[in-house]
């Protein structure tokens, strides 16, 4: 067992993956019952698949009825992209940068599962993000890794919590390593700096909070009181992980395949609030950022453009205005209120006139509700 299982894991490496350890496929009964108080207290949102799948999440064997163990990898994808200068630029999640991490994984995943296969395997299934699993929870009893507050994993091997994760579970009688230990001890910086309070205490997200879930999850309105506090981003948010002290040192630049696509990190707002169809598939092709969907990310980018408060933004935003679909019409409506000006105050007011969208109407209303409430004040008019 001891020769195979460190044959497994020299594959693993040679097949590019920077961290490899062998789990048991047995249940995660503490695991399991701290996702179902999370899932019990609404904390998922609209991610009903994660309540469906619930069942499964702690039991991988359920997964692949004859597994014994569980060979987990890992996949560093920290870059450095400076950001540029003097235009209304969104911010995209380090982990979108690059190629798609699921096509990047996968593929030396079908490599690996072949060599368990050759090597007397009669199961090897694999999977990245793409099954019911508790990856993270596998992850660390596999030893690559132990949590962090912000409910991440982070690895000791000097690539922190910027790693992509892999399972193949098998009937191979692999040697399991031991559970990882760590600890943040009295450090609280990641539910200090988070901008809306997503991590309500240490090792609870609410994900209805997070501006990874409101950027790429949520389908539709993102609700109101959440919006200014959203900064800029448009896909996902890194504000967590970049805070850590764990990952000061983390090493960057090892996968050529995650290297930062043009115009990915730091998208241009107003580009992207208008971007069409054949320009979205072309630019996000093999990217990550195709999950929010062309609507959710002009949605985000009416967002950050209200939350710049920049003037330059408003000829874009009006035009949005009319634009055929009511979600990007309501949060440019949200972001003209943002920024203000008669030319705003005056393109809602038209809009108002002419809307039949009661949603719509709603945002646009509220909106020159701000912008009254501003010219009283003087602040805005």
């Amino acid at each position: 067992m001891g020769n195979l299982t460190a044959d497994v894991k020299s594959h693993a490496r040679e097949l590019g993956f920077d961290l490899v350890g062998i789990a048991s496929a047995e249940p995660l009964p503490e695991d399991g019952g701290r996702l179902d108080a999370w899932l019990a207290a609404g904390m998922h949102g609209t991610m009903d698949y994660m309540e469906r799948h619930a069942g499964t999440a702690a039991r991988p064997a359920d997964l692949a009825r004859g597994a014994r163990s569980i060979v987990v990898v890992g996949l560093a994808y920290r870059w450095d992209e400076p950001e540029p200068e003097g235009t209304l630029r969104g911010r995209v999640s380090s982990y979108a940068w690059g190629t798609d991490y699921h096509k990047v994984i996968e593929d030396k995943l079908e490599r690996l599962a072949a060599f368990l296969r050759s090597s007397g395997a009669g199961i090897a299934r694999y999977y990245v993000d793409t099954g019911p699993l508790l990856d993270r929870a596998i992850a660390h009893r596999a030893g690559l890794g132990w949590f962090g507050k912000n409910t991440l994993l982070i690895t000791k091997t000097g690539h922190g919590s910027y790693v992509f994760l892999g399972e193949v579970l098998t009937d191979l009688a692999l040697e399991p390593d031991a559970p990882a230990s760590g600890s943040c001890g009295r450090c609280r910086i990641c539910l200090d700096q988070c901008p809306t309070g997503a991590i309500v205490a240490p090792f609870v997200v609410d994900a209805r909070r997070c501006i990874s879930y409101l950027t790429i999850e949520l389908r539709g309105w993102i609700p109101l009181d959440l919006r200014p506090l959203m900064q800029t981003w448009v896909f996902g948010c890194d504000i967590c992980q970049d805070v850590c002290p764990h990952n000061v040192l983390v090493k960057k630049g090892i996968h050529e395949e995650f290297a930062p696509r043009r115009d990915v990190a730091y998208p241009e707002l107003i580009e992207l609030l208008h971007i069409d169809e054949a320009t979205y598939h072309q630019r996000f092709r093999h990217s990550a950022i195709k999950r929010a969907k062309r609507q959710g990310l002009r949605r985000n980018a009416a967002v950050a453009l209200g939350n710049l408060k920049d003037a330059r933004a408003v000829p874009a935003l009006v035009r949005a205005l009319a634009d055929g679909d009511p979600i990007v019409r309501g949060h440019a409506a949200w972001a003209l209120g943002q920024i203000g000006g008669r030319n705003a105050q005056a393109a809602l007011c038209t809009r108002l006139a002419g809307e039949n969208d009661n949603e719509v109407r709603d945002e646009i209303r509220q909106a020159l509700a701000v912008l009254d409430g501003g010219a009283a004040s003087g602040d805005r008019l």
